[in-house]
């Protein structure tokens, strides 16, 4: 079992457990590690806009260079940007420097190999296996060299841009078109408003000022109704929140209504199928998307693959299988013919594509199924894994599931990124829902809290 990557790298409280003591240390193993192969290895980073992003980063560039590597900063990076780059570019590895949606007082180091996608499991722990072992320092010869190179940047938005334009066969395809932006005082900060005005796009924006301590503060695609309040109150056609380094986007249509990754997968899907271009007939998600989604799918003859949560996951089934799109619920996912990983802006655009074909208002387009109902909770617990054997949350789970047999289905996990138990409830009644989920948290709480 891994002791310190999780689903998404390694994530902490910055001073706490992501320390610049153990983040260059953590350098000297990621870099020793692709030495086994690569004698002069290349690395890009990028970060989101935390106020301990700076600090973690030079730390992490002190214990890559000190061993050897070669490292280019690329500042404030959604995280997609590095993996597009990463495989475009003359580097090695990417390293993104973020913790995603949660808040600002975290951070996190995530991995993405030459190809783009992220680190796998195997390769995650032997890092931390050279993470422990005691290692002296190269000879002053041998130190790598950094620069910064805000080039990198400008390569990442004029793709978004291409992309766009190829679709539409437009140069400003969105004039007219009213979007609202939720930027989540994150990485999104910097690219989503450029991108959209020079698509045509009118755009009020949104949480889109950073100062190192107001990511994902009230804001962002895991708090929808501050995107929800700035739709109505701009008079938006649709409105777009993307989390702190913009790998993921959740939307609203013209009526506030929320439009989850689920629907937005479907209705690409649908649409792909209609054109006779979705080949295979296959999505891939995990197994948080609804059921809903599942049987609207079937009903046109496109098989869903279920994974674990994680991107990572989503990306190695979506490679396994063949389908040109996967994601979660959450707003990560991945266009693989233009894609590696989730990538909050390229989801937009698509979106955007998808709306414009449409010719009518977002909300007619953007609801394709009927979702069963379903509740999520994240529960703190003192050992994210004891539920595994415990005989009270055990006793909980087997009765839920007998309740929900034929009528629904449940998910229970420890958080790959925090120390919780992650809850699912989706059956035909919001009763029962609600019914499952309280027995459930009441046991987790009593037996775990």
């Amino acid at each position: 079992m891994k002791r310190y990557f999780g689903t998404d790298g390694i994530r902490g409280v910055a001073n706490e457990q992501l320390t610049p003591d153990f983040v260059l240390r953590l350098g000297r193993a990621i870099a020793r590690y692709l030495q086994q192969q690569l004698p002069v290895p290349r690395i890009l980073i990028g970060r989101d806009t935390r106020r301990s992003g700076a600090m973690l980063e030079t730390a992490l560039i002190s214990g890559l260079c000190a061993q050897g590597a070669q490292v280019t900063s690329a500042g404030v990076l959604p995280t997609p940007a590095i993996a597009y780059l990463v495989r475009e570019g003359h580097y090695d590895l990417g390293i993104a420097l973020s913790a995603s949606h949660n808040p600002a007082q975290d951070n996190g180091i995530k991995l993405i190999g030459g190809d783009g996608y992220k680190f796998p499991d195997d390769a995650e722990l032997a890092i931390e296996a050279l993470l422990e072992e005691p290692c002296p320092y190269p000879p002053a010869a041998a130190i790598g060299q950094w620069h910064y190179d805000e080039r990198e940047r400008e390569q990442y938005l004029l793709y978004l841009l291409h992309l766009m334009r190829e679709w539409t066969g437009q140069r400003e395809p969105l004039q007219g078109i009213h979007i609202a932006v939720d930027c989540a005082n994150g990485a999104a900060s910097l690219y989503a408003p450029t991108l959209l005005t020079e698509l045509g796009a009118k755009v009020s924006l949104f949480a889109c000022e950073p100062d190192g301590d107001n990511i994902n503060a009230g804001c962002g695609s895991t708090h929808l109704e501050f995107l929800q309040q700035a739709v109505l109150q701009s008079g938006a056609e649709l409105g777009v929140a993307f989390d702190g380094d913009a790998d993921r986007a959740l939307f609203c249509d013209e009526n506030a209504d929320p439009v989850d990754g689920d629907s937005i997968m479907t209705l690409w899907a649908l649409h792909r199928h209609a054109q006779g271009t979705l080949n295979p007939p296959v999505v891939v998600a995990t197994e948080m998307s609804n059921l809903g989604m599942e049987r609207r799918l079937q009903q046109e003859g496109i098989q869903l693959v279920r994974t674990r949560v994680g991107d990572r996951y989503v990306a190695e089934a979506m490679c396994q299988h063949g389908a040109l799109i996967g994601g979660e619920q959450s707003g990560h996912i991945i266009f693989r013919e233009v894609a590696t990983t989730g990538d909050g802006l390229i989801t937009l655009l698509q979106t955007l594509t998808l709306y414009l074909q449409g010719e009518r208002p977002f909300s007619e387009i953007a609801h394709p199924f009927e979702p069963f109902p379903q509740r999520l909770m994240s529960l703190p617990v003192r050992d994210k894994h004891a539920w595994q054997g415990h005989p009270i949350v055990q006793a909980a789970i087997q009765e839920t599931q007998a309740q929900l047999n034929g009528r629904g289905r449940l998910n229970i996990r420890a958080s790959g990124t925090e120390n919780a138990i992650r809850l699912m409830v989706e059956a035909e009644t919001t009763e029962l829902v609600d019914e499952c989920l309280q027995r459930l948290a009441h046991a987790i709480r009593t037996a775990l809290g």
